[in-house]
């Protein structure tokens, strides 16, 4: 990705895509400071990295009146932990994405008499911050059971894990229910696809973060698969992965 101007970043919030009430999002990511100095460092401060942690803050116009808006979305939230995925430059399937299990921290509303109303809100993490990929992107319904485009994401070294988030965005039909899961493979055909994690069914918008166990994945293409039940069930949803 090259330079670019901010036109198109996405905020996806457990259940709710907040981009349209948006028009500032920052992401953070910073590690503790610890000083080991002493008298054989020349001089100079020495240091080790401490804990880490990550924060997004975002503002815009506010909104209210329906689960996908701002103003619900913050309430039902707020003291919360769950998925939060933001994009920098859209998202479709490959785009950059930027993942992490975090807690509703602060939502503030209001402002003058005579202007547009914001809200400001913030999010702290709870898990690692995951730098990695779209899988499946927000603005394709989905009515039946199906598999989305594989991303070569690449292979999960020892040590490391694969992180994905699913933001359930909206729901329709009678009974509906969405189970997903994220597919591994060695090939971008999927021979033979092996299911690495898998999502609580959903029935209503809302969200979840998994994480593997930790062990090394030798696979490196990825995809999202899901199954879906129901009486003309209808399931807006956007998943991130990645691995750190």
């Amino acid at each position: 990705m090259s330079k670019f101007v901010l036109l198109n970043a996405r905020l996806f919030a457990v259940g709710a895509d907040l981009t349209g009430a948006s028009n500032k999002i920052e992401l953070t990511s910073e590690i503790e400071e610890k000083e080991t100095t002493n008298y054989l460092s020349a001089g100079y401060k020495e240091l080790l990295g401490g804990l880490g942690s990550a924060e997004i803050t975002g503002e815009g116009q506010w909104e209210a009146g329906d689960p996908s808006l701002v103003d619900n979305a913050s309430w039902s939230t707020l003291g919360g932990v769950g998925p939060w995925t933001v994009c920098p430059a859209g998202a479709a399937v490959g785009d950059l994405a930027y993942l992490t299990s975090a807690l509703r921290s602060s939502y503030t509303q209001g402002e003058g008499v005579g202007e547009v109303a914001p809200w400001t809100g913030t999010a702290k993490s709870a898990w690692p911050l995951v730098r990695g990929q779209i899988g499946h992107p927000t603005g394709t319904a989905r009515t039946s059971t199906g598999v989305g485009t594989a991303v070569q994401l690449g292979a999960v070294p020892a040590g490391k894990r694969l992180y994905a988030a699913l933001h359930v965005l909206s729901v329709s039909g009678t009974t509906p229910s969405i189970t997903a899961r994220i597919e591994s493979d060695n090939a971008v055909g999927f021979p033979s696809a092996t299911t690495q994690l898998t999502f609580t069914a959903a029935t209503a918008a809302g969200g979840e973060v998994l994480r593997t166990a930790g062990g090394a994945i030798t696979d490196d293409w990825w995809r999202v698969a899901w199954t879906i039940s129901g009486t003309t069930p209808s399931f807006m949803f956007a998943t991130s992965f990645g691995i750190r």
